[in-house]
């Protein structure tokens, strides 16, 4: 059986409400017909570093899962965006959860400037738009916890028996449903709009990852 691993954060410093992990609980319980026989877990990490690392190669270990579908919230966006790299980046001024705050500002200190991410990002653009929500490739994680799990990720793929597929998705706040129709908010999707493009992203990743060895077309 083919294993799925869906992950989202909890809330963080300056955002007390973060819909990642609403949204990979749903996912996981998604019926799909592209879905049936596929097992997924979803996992919601707290938005702290220790976290992170203990709870991430735990989860690799004890799942294998084929492909990994990682969920985080970008304050401010108004689309989903598509992440192709981890930058070799982070941040010495946000706290996590936790208080810490890293005192260097490099995840490697030796290592490369980036790391790519195994992600079909295209077609996960075009199976975002196909389900009428705005999104877009993005080459920058930003600085904080997202970054840091694209890393780890990519890290965790270069890996013997590694996962095949590592995509990381940055989506924005969401209003409550009940506004969808005005499409007024200054939110404009719905939870329900992002487990919409969030089906479409799992259904184009489990289509992409048997014939995927680095993938990453942007």
């Amino acid at each position: 059986m083919r294993t799925l691993l869906l992950t989202g954060f909890g809330p963080f410093p300056g955002a007390p409400f973060n819909p990642t992990g609403a949204l990979v609980r749903t996912l996981a319980a998604q019926h799909h017909p592209g879905l049936v026989g596929v097992r997924r877990v979803a996992h919601v990490f707290p938005t702290s570093y220790d976290a992170v690392d203990a709870e991430f190669p735990a989860l690799i270990a004890r799942e294998a899962p084929e492909i990994v579908l990682m969920f985080g919230l970008a304050t401010g966006a108004h689309h989903v965006r598509v992440e192709t790299c981890a930058r070799n980046v982070r941040s010495c001024s946000h706290l996590d959860v936790a208080g810490f705050i890293p005192t260097h500002d490099t995840i490697a200190p030796n290592g490369p400037p980036q790391l790519p991410l195994r992600v079909p990002a295209s077609r996960f653009v075009a199976a975002a738009r196909a389900t009428g929500i705005p999104a877009a490739l993005s080459h920058d994680a930003g600085s904080y916890l997202c970054n840091y799990l694209c890393w780890r990720a990519s890290e965790a793929a270069s890996m013997p028996n590694g996962p095949r597929l590592t995509a990381f998705v940055h989506v924005p706040n969401v209003r409550p449903a009940p506004l969808r129709p005005a499409r007024k908010s200054a939110l404009p999707l719905t939870l329900d709009d992002l487990v919409a493009a969030g089906t479409a992203m799992m259904l184009a990743a489990l289509d992409q990852a048997p014939n995927s060895e680095a993938v990453n077309e942007a």
